[in-house]
């Protein structure tokens, strides 16, 4: 069984893209619900909408449970893959060597292949992947330099050339690979259908933001 660790953001729907494309496609998505905002493994925002994407994508999704505590959770994506009878694993890592090294620890202790076709990859190469073929919008902040304005917003050429300015004035990670930031897919390649978000909230509290969906559905492509 060939699964996705899947969050519903820019990096694991690349890697599961780059994955198809390279014939591997995922059989399974694999999605956390972590009860830790600020978890060291699991992305947390609008996960209950990543099952629009899984029915976009055509892929079967699971959900698991974690507390987010540090190293224990990854005991719960272990009873998961386990559970699920995984033999290979994709994830979207691009930069996160504890994100990587960990996973990588699992797969081998699993006898499970795993797969980071983004890894080290340059940060403009996907953002302007992401610009061109995606429609990805940015739903959480929390770095300096990161305001309100960006919450909502899609990665495209204005996001990148900001992006790059950041970088520079503040060395962010423009991947977000520092949680700077984090992103939803609203539309991809191989989604049969886009994701139209109808209401949304916006809340600001010091330097984080989130941009959480209240209620969206899917649409017919044009």
């Amino acid at each position: 069984m060939r699964a996705c660790l899947y969050s519903g953001g820019k990096d694991s729907t690349l890697a599961l893209h780059r994955m198809a494309a390279q014939g591997k496609p995922a059989e399974l998505l694999i999605s956390s619900v972590s009860l830790n905002d600020f978890s060291y493994m699991f992305h947390k925002p609008n996960m209950e909408f990543t099952k629009m994407q899984a029915q976009a994508l055509g892929i079967r999704q699971v959900f698991f449970t974690t507390k987010g505590e540090k190293e224990k959770e990854l005991a719960d994506l272990e009873a998961a893959l386990r559970e699920n009878k995984v033999t290979e694993l994709i994830t979207g890592a691009v930069a996160s060597t504890y994100q990587k090294s960990r996973i990588e620890r699992l797969c081998e202790t699993l006898n499970i292949t795993p797969y980071s076709p983004l890894w080290e990859i340059d940060p403009l190469i996907e953002l302007n992947e992401l610009a061109t073929n995606f429609n990805v919008i940015i739903t959480q902040v929390a770095a300096e330099g990161f305001g309100r304005d960006l919450l909502g917003s899609r990665i495209d050429s204005t996001m990148i050339d900001k992006l790059v300015k950041l970088n520079k004035k503040y060395g962010i990670n423009m991947l977000f690979e520092g949680g700077e930031a984090e992103s939803f897919v609203l539309d991809a390649p191989l989604f049969t259908k886009r994701i139209e978000i109808i209401k949304a909230r916006t809340e600001m509290s010091g330097s984080v933001g989130k941009y959480t969906i209240e209620e969206a559905k899917l649409v017919e492509k044009v």
